[in-house]
């Protein structure tokens, strides 16, 4: 789909409600401005003033909305369309601020908010998080819509599996109508009005956290939205520590959930001409945490994310000034302290790498590695994630869980079902051996050809989803024919089955008692096949009769995965290509990402990765100079390898730098730049050079510099300053 050009590139940038501030000036290529307050004007001019492109970013399931909940608007309380679950509580934000049932009403009363940041001149909207948790559905404004919808009377979600599924099916096609509606409109004013094309945009968590986290949004439903440009992964370690279990052990993976969620995300726009940014970012919402803890999980996330070379755009950081200007607890427990000086620099290195990050394609490290494996995961996942089983006692416990309080406080019941295993019972096994597995937008399917191109083993159960249509098979069908491999894992005890859809409700021939047989059917095998191996054309399935949750408890489980994948390629003619690694390693031009995993079936105390070369250490506020990097189990590592420089010119170039550079300028013995960063911040700058540097001034001041002959680079060090600091180094 072809999508309007943009005035400048948009390669990086933040979200910031409060007003501009010097040492929160992140120095990136827009900036969402945050919120429609009456002071929007100003904090756009702070922004504009400053040089950023600017967005602007609202909550569109919660915000100050008090308005329009107490009638100011237009008469009328609207309480009842906040959202409520079974024991009539809210479910609450902060508050006075209520997640919202998306009605018409509501709907309307935003495009009011959002014409107001069209008329101060934003170029692009962000409209974050539609999200409908799965313990609402009780509020009279839902049954209301319940009503519309279905043209029957409300039925309680905890009545049964079906009335949950088909309340979740109504929450996805409420939020988008309601983005639709809302999008569509003020596309059409700004045109009318003003004659400019505006741009909208979702920040959306991935499908993994909302189907883990037990929340509805329409998610792949966007994707064919005209009115949708893109969209946002709102990935980060509170998203990404949640718990899960891999061979019978429960704890948290933030580096392996944040791989799978990058992933998913990458996978949601491939193919459709829509664009992600990957957002990072170096705290979370959980104020309780250490520097020490924010900073590992804040690596291990934006390593995660430079492994899937499919995105070069990100948002840098939300709410920086909670960064640059917050405290937060101490590690001998003592008070609070503001951010490390070498943490605020390492961020800022890393945040201006991020936009280099587009001029490079990847080059997978180990050329034998596996490539085209995915685990097939669809919006229904999330439409059967309810409290139906559950006794009264235990629903009237339950809550919801959005990451900023500890899973210890929750039930036994509730935890398995944050657990999630019966899909992290197969996506972990893969990723744990170094297998780079992709999660798969399965609704994508049908509506974009082509789709599955680029894979060659699929990974499927529909004990934890369903399919949301039967021409899915007929694609899945052809796939396997030309000669794919699917592998179905399922035992058909899941009671969603039961729910009232398409493969139960044909009245033109015998119903399917379960979705897995029309697929079955639909491949030639007859509705009930045996278990084990069946060749089909060029392809074939591979079944395994039972619960892939299972499969998340034992070391035999996860083996159960690894061989069938293996088995997999085998039949393909490519068993040799299973490779299984203990790293994932790729290289994006100069930059070398590298994950050591942990969990092995060997000990892991004495287990090292050696890399060998002449590298700039990336994750270090120093830009310190190595031959040799020596990983442990779980550590992660970004390296310039300085080995790609030999195949080019000598010319003098930064080659890294804790600050935005501009107006970079060579000549025979010089090099000059304008060095940007925030306020306060030190700056990091290694720089190549041809002969041993002379001096180096800033601002016409000398400052001292570190050449190191051996590398024909030098380090400078210098205090910050989002205005720009002009910076030359003479020889």
């Amino acid at each position: 789909m072809k999508r309007q050009p943009k005035a400048a590139p948009e390669w990086t940038g933040f979200q910031e409600a409060r007003p501009y501030g010097a040492k929160y000036d992140l120095r990136t290529d827009f900036v969402m401005v945050y919120g429609i307050s009456d002071d929007l004007a100003e904090r756009i001019a702070g922004w504009k003033k400053a040089g950023y492109t600017i967005h602007l970013m609202t909550g569109v399931s919660w915000g100050e909305y008090q308005d329009y909940l107490y009638g100011r608007y237009d008469g009328r309380n609207h309480w009842d369309e906040a959202q409520m679950d079974r024991s009539g509580r809210h479910l609450l934000h902060g508050k006075d601020v209520p997640y919202m049932v998306p009605s018409i009403s509501f709907a309307g009363y935003l495009a009011t908010h959002i014409k107001k940041a069209i008329d101060a001149g934003v170029e692009a909207i962000h409209m974050e998080e539609p999200e409908f948790w799965a313990v609402s559905g009780y509020s009279e404004a839902f049954k209301r819509e319940w009503l519309n919808y279905y043209g029957e009377e409300w039925s309680p979600p905890h009545a049964s599996c079906d009335a949950q599924y088909r309340a979740s099916k109504l929450k996805a096609a409420m939020y988008y109508r309601a983005m639709d509606r809302i999008c569509s409109e003020m596309k059409e004013y700004a045109l009318t009005t003003y004659g400019r094309t505006i741009r909208f945009y979702i920040p959306t968590h991935s499908l993994i956290n909302y189907t883990q986290w037990r929340i509805i949004s329409p998610e792949a439903l966007f994707v064919s939205m005209p009115s949708c440009d893109g969209f946002i992964a709102q990935i980060w370690t509170g998203t990404s520590r949640t718990p899960n279990v891999y061979q019978g052990v429960r704890r948290e993976r933030t580096f392996e959930t944040a791989y799978l969620e990058y992933g998913m995300m990458q996978e949601l726009t491939r193919g459709t001409g829509r664009e992600m940014w990957f957002l990072h970012d170096p705290i979370e919402d959980n104020p309780r945490y250490t520097w020490t803890d924010y900073e590992q999980n804040y690596l291990a996330t934006v390593t995660a994310s430079l492994l899937h070379p499919g995105v070069s755009q990100y948002e840098v950081c939300p709410w920086p000034h909670r960064v640059f200007e917050g405290t937060y607890p101490k590690e001998d427990g003592t008070g609070k302290e503001p951010i490390p000086g070498s943490y605020a620099t390492k961020l800022q290195i890393v945040m201006h790498l991020l936009g280099e990050m587009h001029k490079h394609d990847a080059d997978i490290r180990e050329p034998d590695s596996v490539s085209g494996i995915g685990l097939c995961l669809a919006n229904s996942a999330m439409f059967q994630r309810g409290d139906v089983e559950r006794s009264d006692q235990e629903l009237d416990s339950a809550g919801r869980y959005d990451g900023t309080d500890s899973d210890d406080l929750l039930g036994e019941t509730e935890r398995k079902l944050l657990d999630w295993s019966p899909f992290y019972g197969l996506a972990l096994p893969l990723l744990k051996y170094g297998i780079p597995l992709r999660p798969l937008q399965y609704d994508n399917i049908l509506h974009f050809p082509g789709y599955l191109d680029d894979y060659r083993v699929l990974l499927l159960s529909y004990e934890f989803m369903k399919p949301e249509h039967p021409g899915i098979h007929q694609v899945l069908a052809q796939w396997i024919r030309e000669g794919g491999v699917l592998i179905y894992v399922g035992d058909g005890s899941d009671p969603y089955h039961q729910v009232k859809e398409w493969w139960n409700r044909d009245s033109r021939h015998e119903a399917y008692g379960h979705p897995e047989e029309h697929l079955f059917e639909s491949i030639g095998l007859g509705r009930v096949p045996e278990e084990g191996t069946h060749a089909i054309g060029s392809g074939a399935l591979i079944l395994h009769r039972r619960h892939p949750a299972t499969l998340a408890e034992t070391v035999e489980g996860a083996e159960l995965v690894r061989d069938s994948v293996r088995q997999a390629l085998a039949m393909r003619g490519e068993e040799q290509e299973f490779s299984e690694s203990e790293v994932l390693d790729i290289r994006r031009g100069p930059y070398r990402i590298v994950h050591v995993l942990d969990e092995k079936a060997e000990s892991d105390s004495n287990r090292r990765v050696v890399l060998e070369g002449s590298f700039i250490q990336l994750f270090d506020d120093k830009l310190s100079l190595v031959k040799k990097v020596v990983l442990k189990p779980n550590d992660n590592t970004l390296l310039y390898d300085l080995a790609w420089l030999d195949q080019r010119a000598l010319l003098p170039r930064i080659l890294a730098a804790s600050a935005r550079i501009r107006n970079e300028i060579h000549d025979e013995d010089t090099l000059s730049w304008t060095s940007e960063s925030p306020e306060g911040i030190m700056v990091s700058t290694r720089v190549r050079v041809p002969r041993p540097p002379i001096q180096a001034v800033v601002d016409e001041a000398k400052v001292e510099f570190d050449y190191d002959e051996e590398t024909g680079t030098v380090l400078l060090r210098f205090p910050g300053n989002p205005h720009g600091r002009c910076v030359k180094i003479s020889w």
